[in-house]
């Protein structure tokens, strides 16, 4: 069984700033690619960010200049620097590992933008 756990959720105004955090095993983090979700109330899970196993990144429209997804590879963490936060960025923030055959998911980590 892979864990994949996410972590840095939480409540902040519109403008404020986040961190988000996910934890992988070394095998999964050396070998795959990285990438955070979401899904807000009502919505499909859309892709925002991801890196590969080269450090090649990729980012939704809607986030770029604003979200940074960057890898600690000494502590096997992939983080996703959230600036600038806006009331439509509210979802649940989800980390995903995947290659070739597999594809692992995080349990989410609930993001709220509100005044």
């Amino acid at each position: 069984q892979v864990h994949i756990m996410e972590s840095g959720g939480g409540l902040v105004q519109p403008g404020g700033s986040l961190r988000l955090s996910c934890a992988a095993p070394e095998s999964i983090f050396a070998m795959y690619t990285l990438s955070w979700y979401r899904q807000a109330p009502g919505k499909q899970r859309e892709l925002i960010a991801f890196v590969t196993r080269l450090d090649k990144k990729h980012y939704k429209e809607s986030v770029k200049g604003r979200f940074t997804i960057s890898k600690n590879n000494a502590e096997n963490t992939v983080h996703l620097q959230m600036n600038n936060l806006k009331v439509e960025d509210t979802a649940v923030y989800y980390c995903n590992a995947r290659d070739e055959s597999n594809d692992y998911w995080g349990q989410g980590t609930q993001v709220t933008v509100s005044s």
